[in-house]
C-alpha cells in the first residue's frame, strides 16, 4: 500500500488532471483531423444526402416504363454489334455507396484514427450490417416487379460474397433464386476491378436499361486516366446521365481522389497531401 502526503498528493492530482485534459483534447483533435470525418458525418446525418439519393432513384423510376417499352433503349457503352433489342431487360448497380451505405465502417476508421485495410473491410462485409441507400430499395423492388433482372457488380472480393448476399437479402433487395447476380471482383479469372468484363457478361444475355454507381468506373473504364480525360468522358456521354446512367454522391472515397495525385501509389502521405493541396483553386479557372 502506497502512502501519499498531502503535499505530494495535490501535485500528482493536478498532473493527472492536466494529462486527462490533454488526452481528451488530443482524442478530439484526432477525430476532427481524420480526412473522412466530414464526409462520414454528412453521409450519416445530412438531410441533403437523403434527398440527393432519393432524387436519383425517383428520376430513374420515372424512366422505367419507357426504358422497358423502347427496344432500342440501351445503357451499355460497349460493343453492341449483336442484336440486343430482343434480349430481356436488366439493370446493373454497383453495391457500396450505391445500394449499401457503409458510413458506419467509415466512422470506425475515424474513431480508431486508421486507414482503409482489406482485413477490416472484409470483416465489415461479413457482418452484413450496412444499411440501404435511401431510394435504392424502392426502386430495385419496382424494377424487379416489372420483370427486370437486377445485377449487382461489386468490387468486394468473391470470398466475402456471402456476406454481401446476406446483407442484401436482409434488407429486402431483389435476388434471383436461379442465378448468381452478385458479380464480385475475381469471381472469375478476368473479372478485375475495372468491371468492364462483368458488364459485358450481363450484356451478352440482357438489354441493359440503366447503370447505377458512385464512381465513373461503374459506367465506363476510367482507370489511371487524367482528370481532364475523366471530365471528357463525362461530356462524351452527356446524353446518358440522368436518363440511363445514374451516379450517387460519395465524398468519402473513390477514383476521383486517386486522380488528384495521378494514381501514383508510391507517394508518401505527405506527398499525397501536397498534391491535394495544389489542386485547391482559389480562383475560378
Amino acid at each position: 500500500m502506497m502512502i501519499f502526503s498531502k503535499s505530494s498528493f495535490l501535485p500528482a492530482l493536478f498532473v493527472a488532471f492536466i494529462s486527462a485534459v490533454i488526452a481528451g483534447c488530443s482524442s478530439s483533435a484526432t477525430v476532427l483531423d481524420h480526412p473522412a470525418t466530414n464526409s462520414t458525418l454528412w453521409m450519416q446525418n445530412a438531410a441533403e444526402y437523403h434527398a440527393l439519393t432519393t432524387s436519383v432513384y425517383k428520376t430513374a423510376g420515372a424512366n422505367l416504363a419507357l426504358a422497358v417499352e423502347d427496344s432500342y433503349w440501351s445503357a451499355y457503352a460497349g460493343d453492341k454489334k449483336d442484336e440486343y433489342q430482343s434480349k430481356p431487360p436488366a439493370i446493373i448497380l454497383d453495391v457500396d455507396e450505391t445500394v449499401l451505405n457503409n458510413a458506419p465502417f467509415q466512422a470506425r476508421m475515424v474513431k480508431q484514427n486508421s486507414d482503409f485495410n482489406i482485413t477490416d473491410w472484409n470483416q465489415w462485409v461479413m457482418e452484413a450490417q450496412a444499411t440501404a441507400i435511401p431510394g435504392a430499395l424502392t426502386f430495385t423492388k419496382r424494377a424487379s416487379q416489372k420483370g427486370i433482372a437486377i445485377y449487382y457488380l461489386t468490387n468486394r472480393e468473391a470470398k466475402v460474397e456471402e456476406g454481401t448476399r446476406k446483407n442484401l437479402r436482409k434488407l429486402g433487395f431483389p435476388l434471383s433464386e436461379d442465378e448468381d447476380r452478385i458479380l464480385s471482383k475475381n469471381e472469375r479469372q478476368n473479372w478485375t476491378s475495372a468491371k468492364t468484363e462483368r458488364r459485358s457478361y450481363v450484356a451478352q444475355k440482357h438489354r441493359i436499361l440503366m447503370l447505377f454507381g458512385d464512381d465513373l468506373n461503374d459506367f465506363i473504364s476510367a482507370k489511371n486516366i487524367s482528370q481532364q480525360e475523366r471530365t471528357e468522358l463525362v461530356t462524351k456521354h452527356l446524353e446518358k446521365w440522368g436518363k440511363k446512367w445514374f451516379i450517387l454522391p460519395n465524398p468519402a472515397y473513390g477514383s476521383w481522389e486517386s486522380a488528384l495525385y495521378g494514381f501514383d501509389n508510391s507517394l508518401t502521405p505527405n506527398q499525397i497531401n501536397k498534391a491535394k493541396k495544389e489542386q485547391l483553386e482559389t480562383k475560378q479557372k
